[in-house]
């Protein structure tokens, strides 16, 4: 059945036993954060979107001029005040600027890549040569170590702009459902211990600050006959953490 406001509570498969985090440790903290150049985007645009500068990033990239282009890789540096220690703290000064619609959000829907590697802008290229509009159909994404260090946070725009996701097939869901996703695949490997780290602390910092209200919790196959986020993800050990 598709969910619906009326039913959705009741239809939320809720998990009742505790899985252990075990993970790997096989992604490196020195991961860059790589960017393609989209449509429209610009240097400064990219930085503020970012959490940093453009003189930091010319710099890094060897940059003379002002001047990208559609398709360009470029690589970011870290966000201002990022903290691989509080991988919330950067994610709350980026957060400090937007205009939270707070009776919007409902739910939180955790999903994985299904890719061994990837990042923020990697997924919103692929997304928009998919047709979706928007881009990036996740409003988060925590890196494993490949495209942006492991852990890390990024902030998509779906987020900063506050609108609907394209995370799932069902609208309403879409509509009230804060997106989620962990690059990896877990049908064949664990998400590390960095990223359920920065997930913990992300949901915390989602219904206890930014939000200031109670979350539903579900993973992808919660909501749609699927696989995600992959059975090596301590799915029903975020349940019964969170569930409500």
């Amino acid at each position: 059945m598709i969910p619906s406001r009326r039913n959705f509570s009741k239809n939320l498969i809720i998990g009742s036993f505790l899985v252990p985090f075990i993970t790997n440790h096989s992604c490196s903290l020195l991961a860059a954060t790589n960017y393609v150049v989209k449509s429209g985007d610009t240097l400064s645009g990219i930085a503020k979107k970012q959490g940093t500068n453009v003189a930091k990033i010319k710099q890094l990239n060897r940059l003379k001029s002002d001047l990208i282009k559609v398709g360009q890789k470029i690589v970011l540096p870290d966000p201002i005040h990022y903290s691989y220690r509080d991988p919330i703290r950067h994610i709350k000064v980026q957060n400090r600027k937007i205009k939270i619609k707070r009776s919007q959000w409902e739910i939180i829907v955790v999903h994985h890549s299904a890719t061994q590697r990837g990042n923020a802008s990697m997924f919103d290229a692929s997304h928009r040569k998919r047709g979706m509009q928007n881009g990036l159909a996740y409003h988060f994404v925590i890196g494993n170590g490949t495209d942006t260090k492991d852990g890390q946070i990024e902030m998509g725009s779906r987020w900063q702009k506050q609108l609907h996701g394209g995370h799932v097939k069902n609208n309403y869901i879409n509509e009230v459902g804060i997106g989620i996703c962990l690059v990896g695949n877990f049908e064949t490997s664990k998400p590390s211990k960095a990223q359920l780290k920065s997930l913990v602390s992300l949901i915390d910092w989602l219904k206890k600050s930014a939000l200031k209200k109670p979350l539903k919790f579900a993973g992808h196959k919660d909501i749609e006959k699927n696989l995600c986020p992959g059975k090596n993800f301590p799915l029903r050990s975020f349940h019964k953490k969170y569930s409500i």
